[in-house]
């Protein structure tokens, strides 16, 4: 089997009983079950979730997405190996660890293959809450050009790249396309302040105008717990992503949980704690790509500059990728799933064929 063979680029074409369409994403798809199943699920497994919740596949890929597009390698690598593997791991790790400290549940239920999650459908938050530790990437980049204000907060003067912040900074930026709010761009990923949230809490689907100091408490306590446990390790967390969602429990509670992946090498900064000391940053995520892009290509702007996106399409769908910096890349993922875990990492040769006898033998969802 070639390497390009053992890397999973397509998952939206799996047997999976279901009676939704399939929602594939840049790097996960989903199979909403029938109801006949979820139920059954729900009883068979006794998950603690409303009896009639609906549940979901949800299916990792090894496709790799910067810039807002997907890229592909020399030799018909389609995706990194072992990346899927990688994100699961590091995610499942930072979940059971949420759970020995007592922060909230999220929407897993179930890990049948280290390539695929049980969840249950929860309601989205509109936010992408996003913690930062210290003053780089776009925050940088506005930050050198003469903003001082970033999300409705007020940074000091004299600031450097790659600092440490005098305080963790909650800076959250819509999730898709928010319509129809005061003072909110109509586009996907723009910044957005505090006040934003409070005076539209329910336009970006919050219950209740209190949940957003939840939502921060939820968020601080997280970064805390991987920002503690990757020092230890002598990694240093430098951002992140969170999503938040609401369930509903077996209790018929609502719950405001985290949904998605966390403290990922996709959804995070992380840099080795030694290069820093020596002035040096040492990427232990995907950034390292994005900087591989921006050296790459001789027009860096058209990876930057948001109104060259088909320009910026037709780089990621005409060059195919030196074989090397996928593999650079993959072991940077693996790497660091292996520090955060302190185990190997699980990387299947066939995937498919994997998923499917699994979800046949002992969850009886394969048609």
């Amino acid at each position: 089997m070639s390497l390009a063979d053992k890397v999973l680029a397509v998952n939206n074409d799996l047997p999976i009983r279901t009676d939704h369409p399939i929602h594939s994403g840049k790097v996960r798809s989903v199979y909403w079950l029938t109801e006949a199943d979820s139920r059954r699920l729900i009883h068979e497994k006794g998950y603690d979730v409303a009896h009639d919740a609906p549940l979901a596949i949800m299916v990792i890929s090894d496709r790799i997405s910067a810039f807002d597009c997907i890229w592909h390698g020399e030799g018909g690598l389609q995706g990194i190996p072992g990346k899927g593997a990688a994100l699961n791991a590091i995610s499942n790790h930072w979940f059971n660890l949420f759970k020995e400290y007592g922060l909230a549940d999220s929407h897993i239920l179930d890990i049948p293959h280290p390539l695929v999650w049980i969840v249950q459908k929860a309601r989205p938050v509109m936010v992408e809450a996003i913690c930062r530790q210290y003053i780089t990437g776009s925050m940088w980049r506005a930050y050198s050009q003469g903003e001082r204000e970033f999300c409705g907060i007020r940074l000091p003067e004299g600031l450097q790249k790659d600092q440490q912040l005098p305080e963790l900074l909650i800076t959250p930026s819509t999730k898709g396309v928010m319509k129809g709010i005061p003072g909110v761009p109509e586009a996907d990923d723009v910044n957005i302040t505090r006040k934003n949230l409070e005076d539209n809490f329910s336009s970006f689907n919050f219950s209740r105008p209190e949940d957003i100091d939840r939502y921060e408490i939820l968020l601080r306590e997280g970064f805390s717990v991987i920002s503690q446990s990757l020092s230890a390790l002598d990694q240093i967390f430098v951002d992140t992503k969170f999503e938040f969602g609401y369930v509903t429990d077996a209790s018929g509670q609502e719950k405001l949980i985290y949904m998605d992946e966390v403290g990922t090498p996709d959804s995070s900064r992380i840099w080795d704690g030694e290069a820093y000391r020596q002035g040096k940053v040492i990427e232990k995520s995907k950034e390292s790509f994005r900087q591989f892009l921006l050296n790459h290509f001789p027009d860096p702007d058209i990876l930057l500059n948001k109104e060259r996106m088909p320009e910026r399409e037709a780089l990621a769908r005409e060059h195919a990728l030196p074989e090397s910096a996928f593999m650079d890349l993959s072991k940077t993922y693996t790497d660091i799933a292996e520090t955060i875990t302190g185990k190997p990492l699980d990387v299947s040769d066939n995937p498919k064929a994997e998923i499917i006898e699994v979800l046949a033998k002992e969850y009886g969802l394969i048609v």
